[in-house]
């Protein structure tokens, strides 16, 4: 099942999952059934992260290839967060968040234009995979930091571990001065 979210694009998918007592099966990428439900279908890599409870990544975004991002958790539990950064958009600077873990059954679907980034809930390690629409560009990546007063972000755990560089990231106002959609 396919559920529009409140910023335009943004989409939660529900996975079907087969459980008995040897545990689970799902069906996480299935190349038709995501044509035929409006969803983007080829993908350019898959990526997989792991962090430790508490972790902040984020927020981040990418242009000049512009970077849509198929999201989900195979071990743990995030707090999943996309961020409408398209200038012209009705819901530009506004925010959505989402729980994805092991358990639930949800994938998140960030199209290009969004800045995307999640924290750690629980007290286990995170692993969260992602298949991204176009290559990876690093020097037309770019962020927001994370705890920028004017998005306001309601982040579940107050103080999480933030790299060196997602501390670097610009505010939000900076970004309005020259935005990358």
């Amino acid at each position: 099942m396919v559920k529009d979210l409140s910023l335009q694009g943004l989409k939660l998918i529900e996975l079907k999952i087969f459980k008995d007592e040897r545990g689970f099966f799902t069906e996480r990428y299935q190349k038709d059934r995501y044509q035929q439900l409006g969803l983007p279908s080829d993908f350019f890599q898959d990526n997989h992260s792991r962090s430790k409870p508490g972790v902040i990544r984020g927020i981040h975004y990418q242009v000049n290839p512009a970077q849509g991002k198929l999201v989900g958790v195979i071990r743990g539990k995030i707090w999943d967060v996309a961020v409408d950064v398209r200038k012209g958009s009705p819901t530009f600077g506004k925010w959505e968040g989402v729980e994805l873990s092991d358990e639930n059954g949800r994938m998140l679907w960030v199209p290009p234009g969004f800045a995307h980034g999640f924290c750690v809930l629980g007290s286990e390690d995170a692993d969260v995979i992602y298949k991204v629409d176009q290559p990876y560009s690093p020097t037309t990546e770019g962020g927001i930091l994370y705890n920028d007063s004017d998005l306001n972000i309601a982040w579940p755990i107050k103080a999480g571990i933030v790299s060196g560089k997602d501390l670097q990231l610009q505010s939000f106002k900076k970004y309005c001065e020259k935005p990358a959609f």
